[in-house]
């Protein structure tokens, strides 16, 4: 298991890298498109058995029509789209349920919240792209969060003693945790060294603490999700990985941290 992570993640890097940095960005979006899209798919797989399959392809449609919105860079649709994620499942279900439904309130909520867990964030990956010097903050945001996964990963198998959150993660260990903090600093301060992208100040320290952070707790709510609902791998897209939610957990969680630090913070 160990060793297919790693081979996927030997193949998966360089085309990871042809995609932010030198792929076309129809491409680019696509991806994360298609990420959204495979993402959805296995939130609703694991927590959302019972949706109707009418509900599950609107809201499949509406993130498909979002990254065309984007990438035609009609900003002003977005909240619209955002709007519908909620009134369309609402409107369907009114239409197709009687009132008296019990769990009605439940399974809406479930087909709500999957798009914003899911697709909202890889959405903000776009917005981030179009900013001046994006590909290099996304290339900044993937390094931190490999370099938090690593270092938790080895910090915890090597030293770790004191349990993080037992009742959900049993392997997870505070060692770990802060492990993760400590390399994915050292590898930003490497990559910020290298890129001319922002001076190594404390604003930037504490992004990086920020994202770390953000990532691991988006791992632990995803091994909650799975707990909860006795599930192991969100799916099995990726050989030594899972699915897609199970690479993509923590960065769900980190994207919007760099998104509110380039609005904030840089011009």
């Amino acid at each position: 298991m160990h060793l297919k992570r790693w081979l996927t993640a030997i193949i998966a890097i360089p085309i990871l890298v042809f995609l932010v940095g030198f792929g076309p960005r129809w491409m680019f979006y696509s991806v994360l498109c298609a990420a959204s899209l495979a993402g959805l798919m296995e939130f609703y797989g694991i927590t959302a058995a019972r949706l109707p399959r009418f509900v599950c392809w609107t809201n499949y449609f509406l993130t498909f029509l979002l990254f065309a919105v984007l990438y035609i860079r009609q900003i002003l649709l977005v909240p619209v789209i955002i709007l519908l994620w909620a009134l369309v499942p609402m409107s369907l279900f009114m239409l197709a349920h009687s009132s008296s439904k019990r769990g009605l309130t439940e399974e809406l909520a479930k087909a709500v919240l999957g798009p914003i867990y899911v697709t909202l964030p890889l959405a903000l990956l776009v917005l981030i792209d179009l900013r001046p010097g994006g590909q290099a903050w996304i290339f900044f945001l993937l390094v931190v969060i490999f370099a938090s996964d690593t270092g938790a990963f080895y910090f915890g198998k090597l030293l770790g003693k004191h349990k993080l959150y037992e009742a959900i993660s049993p392997k997870k260990t505070w060692e770990g945790a802060i492990g993760g903090l400590i390399v994915s600093v050292i590898a930003a301060s490497i990559f910020l060294r290298l890129i001319a992208l922002h001076p190594l100040d404390l604003s930037i320290v504490i992004l990086v603490v920020a994202m770390s952070a953000a990532g691991q707790i988006g791992d632990l709510s995803q091994s909650m999700l799975k707990r909860n609902h006795g599930v192991k791998d969100s799916g099995h897209i990726l050989p030594g990985h899972g699915g897609i939610l199970d690479r993509i957990d923590g960065l769900l969680f980190a994207i919007p941290v760099l998104f509110v630090y380039l609005f904030f913070y840089t011009v």
